[in-house]
């Protein structure tokens, strides 16, 4: 049997070990397991399908056609719609308003978070009541907070009121074009800092003290120990912030609507808001969904550019 074996072609002994490894029957138990890990993973799959995959592909389905709900017509239109996008231009409008918004929020949104996570890290006396200030309005309405809001940005409200005791007289922030998008950033930032807050703080706490000790005895300063050791540290965290911080700027609706309803102008008009005007505003429903195909195509490019990027500025990834 030995001298058979060794005389059997290398070909022919591989295909007796894969049949026989074929062969082999599965156990109960290894049955039983997979039963169980494909009912415990059923939900999640059957959920991303019901109301990420389908919706999605319907939304493509609907851009390629011509959709009034009041007339009740629904025609195949083909590229029609897409080729309206290349030629609206009130969507390069609301692009334009997007770009501005998103790096104004993108901006304030992270450097004000990571200024206050370092403070807040430097256990200093009433960092409880300091760290519960600036994440209250997380949990607050947002649109409760944008009403709010929006009476103290009129020319009666209570920010101008404040600026007269220093016998300066402020404009209406809502209706004038520069004004207004820096309002609406304003807000958005005070309503979402204190998350990104939180989660930087969690970051520059897992930071090994003991680089920390190790950097100032070699005689680093403040400043060259947080660029070269808490910020490659913490790159896995800026990583996250930014993906979240960006994805949101391009979906903000509310306070948009609340604050400024896309103007003074088209002004405000970001992308989000002007597909709302065009499906329930003016019944073009092909079209916005278009307009929602770009924006998915914007959101996923956004966020694989950064995913890739990681690889020169992100560390120390789990």
């Amino acid at each position: 049997m030995a001298a058979a074996s060794e005389t059997m072609p290398e070909t022919t002994r591989r295909t007796t070990r894969r049949t026989a490894r074929r062969t082999v029957p599965v156990s109960r138990a290894v049955r039983r397991d997979w039963a169980v890990g494909y009912t415990m993973v059923a939900p999640v799959v059957l959920g991303a399908l019901a109301f990420v995959v389908l919706p999605l592909g319907m939304v493509v389905w609907y851009s390629l056609h011509e959709w009034n709900v009041l007339a009740g017509t629904f025609t195949f239109a083909g590229a029609a719609n897409y080729e309206r996008l290349l030629a609206d231009p009130g969507l390069a409008d609301s692009l334009l308003a997007s770009l501005w918004f998103s790096i104004g929020l993108v901006v304030l949104n992270i450097s004000l978070a990571l200024l206050l996570a370092v403070l807040l890290d430097q256990k200093l006396p009433g960092t409880t009541t300091f760290r519960t200030f600036f994440f209250s309005p997380v949990v607050v309405s947002l649109v409760a907070w944008t009403i709010v809001w929006s009476f103290l940005l009129q020319a009666d409200g209570g920010i101008n009121g404040f600026l007269t005791q220093f016998g300066l007289e402020g404009p209406n922030w809502l209706r004038h074009e520069t004004t207004a998008m820096l309002s609406v950033i304003v807000v958005q930032v005070f309503k979402n800092v204190g998350l990104n807050m939180i989660l930087f703080l969690a970051a520059l706490q897992g930071v090994p003290v003991e680089l920390q000790e190790a950097a100032r005895l070699d005689g680093a300063g403040a400043w060259r120990r947080f660029r070269s050791i808490t910020l490659p540290m913490i790159s896995p965290t800026i990583l996250l912030v930014s993906i979240i911080t960006i994805v949101g700027s391009l979906e903000v609706f509310a306070q948009i609507d609340v604050l400024t309803g896309g103007g003074p102008g088209n002004s405000t008009t970001v992308l989000v808001y002007y597909l709302y005007q065009q499906a329930f505003r003016f019944n073009e429903f092909g079209y916005a969904s278009a307009i929602a195909v770009l924006l998915f195509v914007i959101v996923l490019v956004l966020t694989l550019v950064q995913w890739q990027s990681r690889k020169r500025w992100v560390f120390h990834e789990v």
